[in-house]
């Protein structure tokens, strides 16, 4: 779930809707910077699947009692979250075992490789195996480079997605999270230093180097959760019942 607080309410978005966004996003793709293939049609599925493992979680949002609000995809239990990040990368390894590879280097990018935690290394041990399988699976040989293209497409995509739900839209460049503020950690051969993104207004988002054919609308689905109707339903109530609306941004290129 990604939860924004406001004073009176939530703003909450399922993961698997943002990811959704995501998929539009690379359904953009200039043909140019990646030509099409089968390989890529999966690259791109995978793209748009990636967080699939968190459709059950969000389903039942838990409260955080801690800090007071909603449970996020930031700090949910971490038992809970690889557990559900493994069923996730099992459902899309039925469907596609190279999207799985994709997505199971996209949740063990989340952790550094030097972990103390057993839990943790336990789970990047698992999905390190698990790729290496998936790779024998598969009836072609991709290239290095091609694997990488497409592990930090996805990134891209998922991060830009997130950029548009986590912010108040029209919010200033020195409001921004600290994860934006500064540009996308991607780099690309049209984009050696990065893309960086702004909000223009509060329903134009401005991406330079533009990555997309054209410029185009994406819609994601939200819920304002207001704090009196946790206090009198719950949570889980709450958020069943509150009405569902759109964040529209349109996408545009930035000024060079």
């Amino acid at each position: 779930m990604i939860v924004n607080q406001f004073d009176q309410h939530f703003l909450m978005f399922a993961q698997h809707d943002h990811a959704l966004g995501s998929g539009v996003l690379v359904d953009n793709w200039k043909q140019d910077f990646l030509i099409r293939s089968k390989l890529r049609e999966e690259a791109d599925w995978a793209v748009a699947q990636h967080d699939r493992a968190w459709i059950p979680l969000d389903k039942r949002p838990i409260w955080n009692e801690k800090k007071d609000r909603p449970y996020s995809f930031i700090d949910y239990p971490l038992q809970e979250k690889l557990d559900a990040y493994t069923r996730g990368i099992d459902s899309i390894a039925k469907e596609s075992s190279y999207a799985a590879m994709l997505c199971s280097l996209h949740y063990s990018s989340f952790f550094p490789a030097d972990t103390k935690d057993s839990t943790i290394q336990a789970f990047l041990d698992h999905e390190k195996e698990r790729r290496e399988k998936l790779s024998e699976k598969l009836t072609i040989d991709v290239p290095k480079d091609l694997y990488d293209r497409h592990f930090r497409r996805l990134q891209f995509c998922d991060d830009l997605s997130l950029y548009i739900c986590m912010q108040e839209p029209g919010v200033s460049k020195e409001k921004e999270l600290s994860w934006f503020k500064n540009g996308f950690r991607q780099s690309f051969d049209f984009a050696p230093d990065g893309m960086m993104a702004h909000w223009l207004d509060s329903e134009t988002v401005s991406v330079q180097p533009f990555p997309f054919e054209r410029i185009f609308e994406l819609n994601v689905p939200y819920r304002i959760v207001t704090k009196e109707a946790i206090a009198q339903k719950g949570l889980q109530k709450a958020w069943e019942t509150a009405d569902i609306k759109e964040r529209k941004v349109t996408l545009v290129p930035g000024r060079k």
